[in-house]
């Protein structure tokens, strides 16, 4: 069953909403809707949501940063190089 509810927003608020729902394609309603949903999910019904603040000290721009701050941790191993031989990669015919 749909209950009506009545929001006042100020001007700035309902013109976010409104683009917001407008780049989606979706009505003022359903985006209301899907705000409510998100704000009001259960963290264990979600799992990243359930995990957010485990881990201590990460960087506060860790999400807008993620490249940068994976390239400065990552350490990659040589590549293989497949098709060369030990010892100058001459053949022997036979």
């Amino acid at each position: 069953m749909s209950r009506p509810l009545q929001v006042y927003l100020d001007d700035e608020e309902f013109d976010r909403l409104e683009r917001w729902a407008k780049a989606r394609h979706w009505t003022l309603s359903q985006a209301v809707r899907a705000a409510v949903r998100a704000l009001t999910r259960a963290r264990d019904e979600d799992p990243l949501l359930a995990a957010s603040g485990m881990i201590d000290g990460l960087p506060a721009d860790g999400a807008e940063r993620f490249d940068a701050h994976l390239d400065a941790t990552f350490v990659a191993e040589r590549p293989v190089t497949y098709g060369r031989r030990a010892g100058g990669g001459r053949r022997l015919r036979r």
